[in-house]
């Protein structure tokens, strides 16, 4: 069988995530970034022969299969669409579009093109959530009505290692994310296990922001968002985005009629299964606890992957689709991840307006095309272009001047000028 040729835009996690190509007998053949420290960051973990470019247009001409879309988080939409325009296959990380209007922009790309698109969102393949997804499908719990997800990632102020990976320049992005935007690890698991769409979101937000002196440069003060959804089938999803509260954890739990499940908050991969005493199914307890396995034919190479083995499980995902001359299912495909990122995107506006409820679009439909195709309010920095909208439901908040001036001298200290 003929390899499949990948090149990887962002040296970064892009590296990481083509170490899994690899180990499904993938050529990495080029890798793109116009940072250089970066370009050479991502060509040592890569750690093969391949082209190295800063200029993507000139990358894309390189003889390939598929890209690996690692970049910005918020600028994947153009780069998608140049793949797309060409014939390439796009594996695209987290949103897929930081702007409606490049929702809008992004379906219309696709639909012109015999490319695949998959959003590369792994976490729906975490072992807990694989096990999910099945004890639903095996209709145990009845009708889905309610599901939640918690991606809570609070973070050391003080940690000068991370910021030097992930935030280490001044309009990084991480430095103007609403806490509504990363929302693809906390919707993405349900949507999966469940098969519901949102219809319908409305959001608010935590406002309290750290104060300590470290080198802190986030203009979001927000500790959290709380996103409440009405679905296509009728249920409730609530999801936080990503979170900064409490303790670390990936939490999600699904309810139906007759029953429910989670896995445990701070108890590793451990799962609760539970049942009302009087619909509990053959062969169950009323409360079962117990630790799901993989049942998967590569479990060895699962378990050298990131995030759980989901980083190698989503990219043989993108493999099979490509192999196989298919397009990704729900909530992997295009039209999940517009969904998705819209969204992301309305609901901070539903946060920044008190929790005004807003409809989520679906861009099949010419009447939602109309509505957003100009649309391209943005809390990020994007090339030349300023926030013009805020980050944070606290709209004049910004760091101490203290924390400012620590966190640049911590760039000067710590990061490559190049």
């Amino acid at each position: 069988m003929k390899k499949l040729k990948i090149g990887v835009m962002g040296g970064g996690r892009g590296a990481t995530l083509a170490q899994n190509f690899m180990l499904l007998n993938c050529d990495i053949v080029a890798l793109c970034d116009n940072i250089p420290h970066r370009l050479e960051l991502g060509r040592k973990r890569i750690n093969t022969d391949l082209a190295l470019y800063d200029d993507f247009d000139k990358f894309i001409e390189h003889d390939m299969d598929a890209v690996i879309l690692a970049n910005n988080f918020h600028e994947h939409a153009p780069y998608a669409i140049k793949c797309m325009e060409r014939g390439i296959h796009v594996f695209s990380e987290c949103i897929s579009n930081g702007t409606m209007a490049e929702g809008v922009e992004l379906i219309k790309a696709f639909e012109k093109s015999g490319a695949i698109y998959f959003l590369a969102e792994n976490y729906p393949q975490m072992i807990f959530n694989r096990e999910m997804k099945n004890v639903v499908d095996g209709g145990t719990l009845g009708k889905i009505v309610y599901a939640e997800g918690e991606y809570n990632h609070p973070g050391d102020p003080s940690d000068i290692s991370f910021k030097a990976e992930y935030n280490y320049y001044p309009h990084h992005w991480r430095n103007y994310l609403p806490r509504t935007y990363y929302i693809t690890h906390s919707l993405g698991p349900i949507m999966r296990a469940t098969g519901a769409t949102p219809k319908i979101v409305t959001a608010f937000a935590s406002f309290a922001p750290t104060m300590s002196a470290d080198p802190i440069s986030a203009f979001v003060g927000d500790k959290a968002a709380i996103v409440t959804t009405q679905n296509d089938d009728g249920s409730i999803f609530r999801v936080t985005g990503c979170g900064g509260f409490g303790a670390h954890h990936n939490a999600y739990r699904i309810c139906g009629t007759k029953g429910q499940i989670e896995n445990l908050r701070g108890m590793g991969t451990k799962m609760m299964l539970r049942y009302n005493e009087w619909e509990k199914p053959e062969g169950k307890e009323e409360i079962n606890l117990y630790e799901p396995a993989w049942n998967d034919k590569d479990e060895d190479l699962i378990k050298t992957s990131g995030h759980g083995g989901a980083d190698y499980l989503t990219a043989r995902m993108f493999v099979e689709c490509i192999r196989e001359g298919k397009q990704p299912e729900h909530p992997f495909d295009i039209y999940s991840a517009v969904a998705m990122s819209s969204t992301a995107i309305l609901s901070h506006r539903s946060v920044l307006e008190g929790g005004k409820p807003y409809e989520i679009p679906d861009f099949r439909e010419e009447k939602w095309c109309k509505l957003y195709e100009n649309d391209r309010q943005t809390p990020f920095y994007c090339g030349d272009n300023e926030p013009n909208v805020p980050c944070c439901s606290h709209t004049d908040f910004a760091p101490t001047d203290e924390q400012l001036k620590l966190y640049h001298e911590f760039l000067e200290k710590h990061v490559p000028k190049s």
